[in-house]
């Protein structure tokens, strides 16, 4: 099958991602801090199935310019990493932020340290009937460690680490998002999802166009090639496979985090189904790369954005331009933040910008099919587990 739209990444000649040098002059803001990091992201939709997004931070004061695409499953262009991938390098950024911190607190010398993740999301149901449903599972993590800490010591210590990052708030419990939804510059009540109790914000519009990239000489993402092949329980490979009227499959996305020297997380995604490229990410903590907080919050809204366009290509509905404006909150790590308790996150909240001429009734369908088949909304909305595996090297 051809592909779906114009492959706008590859034409801009923009590094796909960047940190802006003129956040004030787009006029993006942070939301008012209320648990210790506070993450306003903007997403637009480019052409087909490739994504921008601006995220500003109200902790680190920056804001990242990220972009999105899909492969051959969604007959993408293929041309940046998926939106799961940004959830799955964020989290185990964040893992490795309060590892790494949690040994500093308790005098633990890590001599070695490889986390190697798996997360594992469903689609069933028919795309016709509207009853096709996005759902996540339980998170595999193998800790690969040398300290001197004894086996029980060490599962305790790592369960503690993975407990204090802020994702786990998002993780630990059942989220409903809430959603604020616009059509042609008009504000509409929501249908089915959960309407957030505040006025629609301004449509952030062309804003995106006015981002400048600040001076820098790291590569912050790139590909590396074919994700190595494994066995996945109703995995797909095939071409356009997400696009097909009936589905029950499942997907794999994996991460595999080490720290390098100079202190910057390097994170290999995994692709494993549907089957796909790897690319590499660079996560810091400090501004030299995006934080973990900035990959989640930017994942999140991708994956809700890709949904409408899956939704609209499949059913052939008008949908020429879309975009939303995304609040995320988040408390400070446990052992990162110094509050020594297990990570917490407030619902996600989430204004709509729909440009359609279609009726107020499809443009209500928009937003519920699309959160309903969101894989991270499912995530938010999922009581998790990361069930532990530990490898000594």
């Amino acid at each position: 099958m051809s592909k779906i739209g114009k492959n706008l990444i590859a034409e801009s000649g923009l590094a796909p991602f960047f940190k802006l040098a003129n956040a004030d002059e787009v006029v993006i803001d942070a939301p008012e801090n209320r648990k210790g990091d506070a993450l306003r992201t903007w997403v637009r939709s480019l052409s087909g199935f490739q994504k921008e997004a601006l995220v500003r931070s109200a902790k680190t004061g920056e804001t990242w310019r990220l972009v999105s695409d899909e492969g051959p499953y969604l007959n993408g262009h293929d041309a940046a990493p998926c939106p799961l991938a940004f959830l799955s390098t964020g989290m185990v950024a964040s893992f490795m932020n309060e590892i790494i911190a949690l040994a500093e607190i308790r005098g633990v010398e890590i001599r070695k340290l490889k986390l190697i993740q798996d997360n594992y999301y469903t689609m069933k149901g028919s795309m016709p009937k509207r009853t096709m449903v996005g759902g996540a599972e339980n998170i595999d993590l193998q800790v690969e460690i040398d300290c001197d800490l004894d086996d029980k010591a060490l599962h305790q210590f790592l369960l503690d680490a993975t407990f204090a990052s802020p994702l786990n708030g998002l993780m630990r419990g059942q989220l409903e998002s809430l959603f604020k939804l616009g059509r042609n510059g008009q504000e509409l009540a929501t249908a089915k999802a959960a309407e957030l109790d505040a006025p629609l914000f301004p449509d952030p519009g062309n804003h995106f166009d006015k981002g400048l990239p600040q001076a820098g000489d790291l590569v912050l993402m790139e590909p590396v090639g074919k994700t190595p092949k494994k066995e996945v329980v109703l995995g797909t490979a095939s071409s356009g496979s997400s696009l097909a009227d009936e589905q029950d499959r499942r997907l794999n996305i994996g991460a595999v985090a080490m720290l390098r020297k100079d202190g910057i997380k390097d994170i290999q995604q995994m692709q494993y189904s549907p089957y796909g490229t790897s690319f590499r990410f660079l996560s810091s903590e400090d501004g030299r790369a995006p934080d973990a907080n900035t990959l989640i919050s930017a994942g999140i809204g991708f994956c809700f954005m890709t949904q409408f366009g899956r939704f609209v290509s499949m059913l052939k509905l008008d949908l020429p331009d879309y975009r939303i404006v995304q609040d995320t909150h988040f408390s400070l790590g446990g052992a990162s933040g110094g509050t020594g308790k297990a990570g917490e996150a407030d619902p996600i909240e989430t204004h709509v910008y729909l440009e359609t001429g279609e009726s107020e009734a499809v443009a209500q369908e928009m937003l519920d099919i699309s959160e309903q088949t969101c894989f991270l909304h499912a995530f938010c909305r999922t009581d998790l587990k990361t069930k532990l595996r530990v490898r000594r090297v």
